[in-house]
């Protein structure tokens, strides 16, 4: 009788997890395929997504906070595997159905998009802007709770900004959509709006900077390092050294004859 539940019981855990694996195959064909904007997911220009953003996406939707990458790479093994590609930290769907428009600028649907950023990034960004980073776009979104949803992937409690993107747009800066998320490069300090750097961080960032300036050497203009080794008067770099006796010179002189007596 034991045996027969026991029986039973492997059954029907090997269905529920056939399920739950045919299930997220599905649930992966559709992000990595289908719509990945709709989760605030930008993939490479190949179509790849980092399994670690991947894993963070899904553990934000109801119901699909139990995927590990154990999960994935029994999808990867299983009757799906002809779907998608993946190496030791990617993986993208085969069949894309979407595509990056950086042809033409973009259709703003807004004068104003949001952005969510790290907090140790917040007063450097308040102060210098959004620098360029080769290779990776700044993803805006006109919706505020997908950018906070797209910043607690860095930050638990991201800040989040507003980008003037009309205004921007208007002087030159480039926007691209990619479905319902919009990507740029770079976005001067001017175009942006935030709270403000709390005074302890600043003071903060002051004392650091003062230390700095008290480290570093001073110099005046003109001056400059000089390397003892390029010192064209050999006596500054023998200054100092003990000279050698007549009896280490005689022995010089010993062994100079016997190696070469002509």
């Amino acid at each position: 009788m034991q045996i027969a539940i026991y029986e039973i019981s492997v059954v029907l855990m090997s269905k529920i997890n056939r399920l739950k694996s045919n299930n997220l195959s599905q649930m992966l064909v559709y992000i990595l395929g289908h719509r990945p904007y709709e989760f605030g997911l930008v993939p490479d220009v190949e179509g790849f997504v980092t399994y670690k953003y991947l894993l963070r996406t899904l553990h934000e939707e109801p119901g699909w906070g139990y995927v590990r990458q154990g999960n994935i790479n029994e999808v990867l093994m299983g009757e799906d595997r002809s779907l998608f590609e993946a190496d030791a930290v990617r993986i993208r769907a085969m069949d894309r159905r979407w595509t990056f428009d950086k042809k033409d600028k973009a259709q703003l649907p807004c004068k104003i998009l949001f952005l969510g950023i790290r907090r140790t990034a917040h007063p450097v960004i308040m102060d210098k802007g959004l620098r360029m980073i080769e290779g990776s776009d700044y993803i805006l979104s006109p919706d505020q709770k997908m950018a906070e949803r797209i910043g607690r992937r860095r930050d638990p409690q991201p800040v989040l900004l507003e980008i003037m993107a009309d205004a921007a747009q208007k002087e030159g800066l480039l926007f691209h959509n990619f479905g319902e998320l919009f990507l740029t490069r770079e976005i001067p300090v001017r175009f942006i709006a935030g709270p403000p750097v709390p005074k302890s961080v600043i003071k903060a960032r002051e004392e650091k900077a003062a230390k700095k300036q008290d480290v570093a050497p001073q110099f005046q203009a003109g001056t400059f390092l000089l390397d003892i080794e390029r010192d064209p008067h050999q006596h500054r770099k023998d200054k100092g050294k003990k000279k050698r006796s007549w009896k280490e010179d005689s022995r010089k002189e010993r062994r100079t004859m016997r190696t070469n007596p002509w």
